[in-house]
Order: C-alpha cells, then sequence, then structure tokens
C-alpha cells in the first residue's frame, strides 16, 4: 500500500515539476497573462512587463514559443510587422493563473496584517 502511494506522490511531482520547468521564473507567466488579455508586439508586452528588459523578453518569448504557449506571426507590412499571441494549449493555463492570483491576494493581506 505504501509502494503505491510513494509512486503516486512521485508521478505528482513529476508533473508538477514539468509544469515548473516550463512556466517558472520571474517573467514567464507575466507574459503569457500581457498575451491573455490580447495580442501584442514586442514593444506592447514590454510595457505590460513592468521592467522586463528587452533582452530577457525576447529570450523569454522564444522559450515560450518553444513550449507551444505563444505565436508569433510575421506580417509582411511595411514596416514589417511582428505580433505575439497565446495559442489555444496556453488558455489552458487560464484556471492556473486565477488561482495564482487569487492566493497573490490573499497571501498579501495575510502577509500585511501583521
Amino acid at each position: 500500500m505504501k509502494k503505491d502511494n510513494s509512486q503516486d506522490c512521485m508521478h505528482q511531482m513529476l508533473a508538477i515539476r514539468d509544469t515548473l520547468d516550463v512556466i517558472s521564473g520571474k517573467w514567464k507567466i507575466l507574459i503569457i497573462v500581457a498575451l491573455l488579455d490580447g495580442n501584442k508586439r514586442f514593444k506592447e508586452i514590454e510595457a505590460s512587463v513592468l521592467k522586463i528588459t528587452p533582452k530577457v523578453l525576447a529570450k523569454e518569448l522564444k522559450e515560450l514559443e518553444q513550449h507551444q504557449l505563444i505565436k508569433r506571426t510575421v506580417f509582411d507590412d511595411y514596416p514589417v510587422r511582428i505580433e505575439y499571441s497565446v495559442t489555444p494549449y496556453a488558455k489552458s493555463l487560464k484556471q492556473i493563473v486565477n488561482s495564482l492570483y487569487k492566493w497573490g491576494l490573499n497571501h498579501r493581506q495575510q502577509i500585511f496584517k501583521q
């Protein structure tokens, strides 16, 4: 019986580790939140995510694209226009984002009331 519980626990930890590997860090989830609000160009994302540098934003966007969470679309305009959007797959993170938001509000209240 204990082996099953141990294996279940390990399976849960692996799944959580995979999730954290994809969305962890200071910026990824904030970029996703900015894009859940609608398609944006690079400078618009940079303005939405306070204190992120262009170099870090470019790196994070590439990683999110590799994980199929965002899509980069190049429009053949003059000048060339590039927009970023969330994929349908990334929209599955909405519930997690909402839970993080609610937990963060509660945590702030808990900490600041002391």
